[in-house]
């Protein structure tokens, strides 16, 4: 909203000081200054209202020091980081940009699924929740909606190379570059292979066998790689949150290193000089990215150890959403592996965990675990970690797997 508001005032009252809302790093410093004061001002408050409201965490008997104390804690804190994120997105972004739709989409989306989930946990009682079915169901039909509108919608094109290299004219506008040529920009379902250096990879590629018209069916590969991709990724952070400041963390550090992909993807001569993707209009995802950062660093505020509050499946389905969404719009899915690494091994954690378990079930009659207790950040503590000591070591390796995505930038 205020975006448009300086856009008007620039352009008809000619107000010294109005064009610099034109500026994507402008904005995005505002929307973090802003989503910081929200979570951490405003914070205090939710969390109270949840208190008053005796929204507090039901711990499971799991054996692990210092749980029974957490009884009672504030949950469903993922409000603060939803509200925090879409109060400076909503005033500081191009609300008619399809990538910021999407993103608001996919917040209210997940935040609404993980709402129910702790609902029907905190008020009904039911320890187990929203029914595992339904929740991929909301999964699913997120990914349906993300996915075709970035294969049909016409505003969510890239460059096209083979004729990117005939282009010579640049003109920039504020922040933003725009090519002289409309004709290098076109619809299509490439993305990136990370550590290669011809690193473009179409999925349409994949039906290549079936005819000429092969490309008319990419969206069969394209809408279900979107689908798995969300729901991997969302149940990854979910499983993350397990212990005080974790999955806030280590969210923050991976949606920092997108922020940096979104924005030298949207501008021309940055894409152009890394030899990158280049993706009209997605610059604008910085802002919301930005917005988010500020919103998981407030939360963190209150998150820490020994926590006030916690984010509840309100915040860690949605944070995972965002996540996998961000990183599909700007084509670096592929890097997910990489730079969600902790989601990844925590994920890969249970799955483990249960698999052996019914394995050594059915082949000895007795089931043998691997770990002491899954996910994995629950093994350290069975071993004696300090919560604490097991934050910061995976926040560490999580900055490490950060720097490792951004140098995929020139290292193939």
């Amino acid at each position: 909203m205020l975006y448009y508001l300086f856009e008007y005032l620039d352009k008809t009252k000619d107000i010294p000081g109005t064009g610099v809302f034109q500026y994507i790093t402008f904005r995005s410093a505002l929307a973090v200054i802003l989503s910081l004061i929200i979570s951490t001002v405003f914070g205090k408050r939710i969390i109270n209202f949840l208190r008053n409201q005796q929204v507090g965490e039901t711990v499971r008997e799991l054996g692990l020091v210092g749980q029974n104390e957490k009884a009672g804690t504030p949950t469903m804190g993922g409000l603060i980081i939803i509200l925090a994120t879409l109060i400076p997105v909503i005033l500081l972004t191009k609300l008619d940009n399809i990538y910021i739709v999407l993103l608001i989409v996919t917040t209210l989306w997940m935040g609404t699924i993980g709402f129910i989930d702790d609902y029907i946990k905190i008020f009904k009682k039911d320890k187990q929740g929203l029914k595992g079915g339904f929740k991929v169901v909301g999964q699913v039909g997120l990914g349906l909606i993300v996915g075709s509108v970035l294969y049909f919608h016409p505003g969510v094109t890239v460059r096209d190379d083979a004729n990117s290299k005939n282009t010579a004219a640049y003109s920039i506008s504020a922040n933003e570059s725009v090519l002289m040529q409309s004709d290098v920009e076109a619809k299509s379902t490439l993305t990136t292979i990370p550590f290669f250096k011809n690193n473009e990879f179409d999925y349409a590629e994949l039906l290549a066998w079936t005819g000429d018209n092969y490309r008319d069916w990419a969206w069969l590969i394209f809408i279900p790689v979107v689908i798995f991709i969300i729901t991997a990724v969302s149940n990854g952070a979910n499983l993350t949150d397990g212990i005080d400041g974790l999955a806030a963390g280590t969210s923050a550090i991976s949606v920092t290193a997108l922020g940096l992909f979104t924005f030298v993807s949207g501008n021309i001569i940055l894409s152009n000089y890394l030899n990158i993707m280049y993706i009209p209009d997605s610059g604008e995802m910085t802002v919301f990215i930005a917005a988010f950062v500020g919103a998981l660093i407030g939360f963190l505020w209150y998150n820490s150890y020994p926590a006030a509050v916690f984010m509840g499946d309100t915040g860690s389905l949605t944070i995972g959403g965002i996540i996998a969404v961000l990183a599909i719009a700007v084509r670096k899915e592929m890097l997910i592996p990489l730079l969600c690494g902790i989601f990844l091994v925590e994920n890969f954690s249970v799955v483990l965990q249960v698999a052996y378990f019914k394995y050594t079930k059915k082949r000895f009659g007795e089931g043998r675990r691997i770990f002491l207790m899954s996910p994995l950040h629950h093994h350290y503590q069975k071993k004696g970690y300090h919560e604490s000591k097991i934050v910061t070591r995976f926040w560490i390796v999580g900055i490490m797997l950060a720097i490792l995505s951004i140098v995929t930038l020139k290292l193939r």
